[in-house]
């Protein structure tokens, strides 16, 4: 892309007509990716490891009864969820898209002997095995896929699920993805960041689409030695509670509870509020 390009780009853009989410595969941006992870400033990649260690006791209680399980996790990024679950007696598969977290995963799980699998891959295409008691997506992952992907994807965790297995899915409020979009735009220089180890200026713009009730994200970066224009665009489907609830019956859940946090009660954690669906995969019922 040129400056040009972005003066005549679209207003407003389509829904994921620019790209489907921020590049987690690629390289640099995943080893970028993965420091913000492991930070211990701020919850805006992952939890800080305290409300982590919180939100694992939860649901191992809450959730698993305290009882060894096998757990699949869908976006597991470094696995610091997953290394937990294990450590409390659970065998546990995850599943991302970044190399960079899959490495860092399968590096901790194996220096400290945990029964984990990790697999790098699109959960879109990869293969998810069967037998889970748990299949959890955690942190608002969700939300980025076209609804027919979502679909696609409830449809492969319920068939990875034993006959009542449970799914959690911690997903945006309706409000949270509105806020997305309607976010106001903003631009800034920076010596390195998420989007570039190199010097640049980053510009960024948000929408809202009603009708589809989809929000989109664009970024635009500019690296300050070349002037080289790249764009980068991510969409997140917003839904209501009851627009939850459809989707998941639909693939064949049952028994669909809501929390308002993933310690089960009301809390300030995060940057973005979320809400937090447990539904059983009932296979006589489906």
């Amino acid at each position: 892309m040129n400056l040009t390009d972005l003066l005549q780009r679209s207003q407003p853009p389509r829904p994921w007509e620019e790209g489907d989410n921020i590049p987690w595969n690629e390289p640099g941006f995943s080893q970028r990716m993965l420091r913000e992870h492991l930070s211990q400033e701020h919850d805006a990649a992952s939890r800080r490891f305290e409300i982590i260690d919180r939100q694992v006791a939860w649901i191992n209680q809450r959730v698993l009864d305290g009882k060894p399980a096998r757990i699949l996790d869908l976006g597991c990024g470094p696995g610091l969820y997953l290394n937990r679950l294990a450590k409390l007696g659970h065998t546990c598969t995850g599943i991302d898209y970044s190399p960079a977290s899959i490495q860092y995963a399968r590096e901790s799980a194996n220096r400290d002997g945990l029964p984990i699998t990790y697999v790098e891959g699109d959960l879109r295409k990869t293969d998810y095995g069967t037998g889970f008691d748990l299949v959890e997506n955690i942190y608002g992952e969700f939300n980025v896929f076209r609804p027919a992907d979502a679909r696609l994807i409830l449809s492969k965790a319920w068939q990875a699920l034993k006959p009542g297995g449970y799914i959690l899915l911690e997903a945006h409020t309706y409000e949270a993805v509105q806020h997305i979009g309607e976010k106001p735009g903003r631009w800034y220089t920076a010596q390195s960041g998420l989007f570039s180890d190199q010097p640049h200026l980053l510009l960024e713009e948000g929408y809202w689409d009603a009708e589809s009730q989809v929000a989109t994200r664009r970024h635009f970066l500019v690296d300050a030695a070349s002037g080289r224009l790249i764009r980068y665009a991510a969409s997140y489907q917003a839904y209501s509670l009851e627009g939850y609830r459809s989707l998941l019956e639909s693939q064949g859940f049952r028994d669909i509870q809501f929390f308002p946090s993933l310690v089960g009660i009301e809390e300030e954690l995060t940057r973005n509020p979320f809400v937090v669906l447990v539904g059983k995969a009932n296979h006589d019922a489906a």
